[in-house]
């Protein structure tokens, strides 16, 4: 990791570089919806929350480092990166048939990555997962001891609105994932 020291007469600011490094969450969300429309898969926002969380726990856990630019919370119905639902909650349970946007002074569409090494990390998850339904994928992150699992049962997080899973426990969760897949 990178660290820039800031300094003045009263104090040093310290930012980490690491930082610039994490994805907005809507860049990555489009990046599986044109993948999904390029190939003639069905990508519902259910699949797409839970590809997106999928891709970030896998990040963490091969790199140690976020994937996204935002914290992914506990839902009653399971991990949930908020701009993501925000945005594509309108299509309900059909397909999604066009890439997310924020607003600035004008629309804009949230355009992919432009770090090819993501891309190809990214096309990996894609190529795993994509013929798994968005129920499919919700079963996987709400197994037993999952992140979702431990903030949402075992921290009480079923009763604090927008409830953190917090990046270690997501890191953990895929680094013990990584150790069996490769065992």
């Amino acid at each position: 990791m990178v660290v820039c020291i800031l300094s003045t007469n009263y104090f040093s600011i310290f930012v980490s570089l690491k930082l610039f490094f994490m994805e907005n969450s809507l860049a990555i969300a489009n990046y599986f919806i044109k993948k999904s429309l390029d190939e003639g898969k069905d990508l519902t926002p259910m699949k797409l929350l839970k590809l997106v969380y999928i891709a970030h726990g896998w990040y963490l856990g091969l790199n140690g480092s976020p994937l996204l630019d935002e914290g992914v919370e506990a839902w009653r119905y399971g991990p949930v990166v908020p701009s993501v639902y925000r945005e594509f909650k309108k299509y309900g349970n059909n397909q999604i048939t066009q890439l997310g946007y924020i607003f600035t002074d004008q629309m804009q569409i949230v355009t992919p990555m432009a770090d090819e090494d993501k891309r190809r990390f990214l096309d990996k998850v894609w190529d795993v997962y994509k013929n798994y339904s968005g129920l499919q994928l919700s079963t996987l992150t709400h197994k037993t001891g999952t992140p979702w699992d431990i903030v949402w049962n075992k921290e009480n997080g079923k009763n604090i609105q927008g409830a953190i899973i917090r990046n270690n426990l997501i890191e953990s969760h895929y680094k013990s994932k990584k150790t069996t897949a490769i065992a």
